[in-house]
């Protein structure tokens, strides 16, 4: 039995970034001998063990041949007759299938790869010093969760290319349909992931030269003014709520037709209510609060309550976000966002009214239901219209 440290970790620990965690691989042994050294069995596809201690994940060796079509179709050969290149043949990028003996990994994590010491049987290092994102074997056709694998990648990596041998087989997956098969699940989850990185914009970059952008997301056009509001997001650290609503914002330019374009990416992917709420505020509000300038007293509430700003000011605050990285990138340039500061200071003062006792008086005078609603409305206007700002 023989264990190595491998993928992320040693990867990044090249690229001198941050190291986040550790994978573990474990050659020569069976599933009954892990369990006997006290490892706890958590996989559910393929044979994947708890440390005792650490906790961390230990993976036996295996490799893997197509069975069927999209992301489950797998046959998993998991034995102690699979050897450590074997298993880094399946891998997805060269970058991500380097090894390291644990005995060279310290009790505390640190680790130094130095040349000798790594096993790098596809050139790993080489195209880490190259800065190119390349397949391991073909056997990378056999998973289209690849794809977005590479396009996050992309993302992350934002100075690093695509080999041109790995960008046309991807577009050969497309081309082949495999793209159709994969499940929402892991789709949203590699989405969701790169949106989260440095430059998502390359993501989408990626996606749409391969063809698999068409296929995942036709109603997102990934324009130049899109993919700069993403990243504009990217670089304020803006959540994934407000990243996605920049990508999704340009939609409701077309009216209701954008809205259920909208929708339809929402349902597609399993996208989760909280981000889809903030994306269909903005979609649909964006063209008003750019224009918030203009409106009285009585257009400002309606368009805070329309935003339900006064129940959830967070995601409000989210939504002038990120039509402000949708300003910027359409040459809104680093001028104060006007819109941001006004509906922040118009919703504070309309916050401010005592709407307990707005509505008793109004019970008191006979009104009931909708009556009290409307007025909460008007003392709301009218603390507005009377604030000087």
């Amino acid at each position: 039995m023989k264990i190595f440290l491998v993928g992320g970790a040693l990867r990044d620990r090249l690229l001198d970034r941050p190291v986040s965690d550790h994978d573990w691989l474990v050659v020569g042994a069976t599933p009954e001998e892990m369990v006997a050294r006290g490892y706890l069995p958590v996989g559910r596809d393929f044979p994947v063990f708890l440390h005792p201690e650490t906790r961390e994940e230990y993976a036996l060796a295996r490799t893997e041949r197509k069975s069927a079509p999209g992301y489950r179709g797998f046959t998993v050969h998991a034995a102690p007759d699979v050897t450590l290149e074997q298993d880094l043949a399946r891998r997805d990028l060269t970058v991500n299938a380097i090894a390291l003996p644990s005995e060279l990994v310290s009790a505390d994590g640190r680790f130094d790869p130095t040349p000798g010491t790594l096993a790098d049987p596809f050139h790993g290092q080489r195209d880490l010093r190259d800065k190119v994102l390349r397949h391991v074997t073909d056997a990378f056709r056999e998973d289209p969760v690849r794809i977005l694998r590479v396009a996050r990648f992309a993302a992350r990596f934002d100075d690093f290319g695509v080999a041109p041998e790995t960008k046309a087989l991807m577009r050969e997956m497309v081309a082949a349909g495999e793209v159709d098969a994969l499940v929402p699940e892991r789709v949203w989850q590699e989405l969701s992931r790169g949106l989260m990185e440095t430059r998502p914009s390359r993501m989408f970059e990626v996606l749409r030269e391969c063809g698999a952008l068409a296929v995942l997301l036709p109603e997102i056009e990934a324009d130049a003014r899109t993919m700069q509001a993403i990243d504009i997001a990217a670089g304020q650290k803006a959540s994934l709520a407000v990243r996605f609503a920049c990508l999704t914002g340009g939609l409701g330019r077309s009216g209701p037709p954008g809205l259920k374009a909208l929708h339809a990416v929402c349902e597609r992917w399993r996208v989760p209510v909280e981000i889809r709420e903030l994306a269909e505020v903005v979609a649909r509000e964006q063209g008003h609060i750019d224009g918030s300038g203009t409106l009285d007293a009585s257009g400002l509430v309606r368009l805070l309550e329309r935003c339900d700003a006064f129940r959830k000011p967070a995601r409000f605050a989210e939504a002038l976000q990120a039509c402000e990285c949708d300003a910027r990138s359409s040459g809104g340039g680093e001028a104060p966002y006007a819109p941001r500061q006004h509906l922040l200071a118009v919703l504070a003062t309309a916050a401010a009214v005592p709407t307990d006792v707005v509505a008793r008086a109004a019970q008191q005078s006979g009104a009931t239901g909708p009556k009290i609603g409307e007025a909460i409305h008007r003392a709301r206007v009218e603390a507005v219209a009377a604030s000087p700002a």
